[in-house]
């Protein structure tokens, strides 16, 4: 018969993960640690490529901004400038609207126009000429030119 011995006893060591007998909480306990050590190992190589992602995407986002505003900008810019034009436009014919109606007014006041100064400025040139001429002189507005002498 097989004597036991002591000596020749086998000292309880934990089941390897691959012995189908190991109870299924230490496999999920071992599978556990596994995967931490993993995430320790791999873990500062996975925060650099989120950080590199996060950096690109900002950086995507930024020039995308800037476009838009950019294109904004330039909207505005046309709109500012188109209605600039349109209110130089309407304040052009309200200036005129405003002279017309002030002549009128002045019109039916009995005020000359300016028309009327001017003719009457070149009427009283043209009477000071001829009465310059009756009295033998040469109009005051001439200026006397000097006669060259001939020998």
């Amino acid at each position: 018969m097989a004597t036991s011995d002591p000596s020749k006893r086998k000292t309880a060591q934990p089941a390897p993960a691959s012995d189908p007998f190991t109870p299924p909480a230490q496999q999920v306990w071992l599978a556990g640690l596994g995967a931490m050590a993993k995430a320790q190992e791999q873990g500062s190589k996975a925060m650099e490529a989120l950080l590199n992602d996060g950096l690109a995407f900002q950086r995507k986002s930024q020039a995308e901004a800037q476009q838009r505003l950019q294109e904004a900008t330039e909207r505005l810019s046309h709109m500012a400038s188109d209605l600039g034009q349109q209110a130089t436009g309407r304040v052009d014919k309200l200036e005129h609207l405003f002279e017309d109606r002030v002549a009128k007014a002045l019109h039916r006041l009995g005020m000359p126009s300016l028309l009327d100064i001017q003719m009457l400025n070149d009427r009283v040139a043209q009477l000071e000429a001829q009465l310059a001429a009756l009295q033998g002189k040469k109009p005051a507005t001439a200026p006397k030119k000097p006669r060259s002498r001939s020998a």
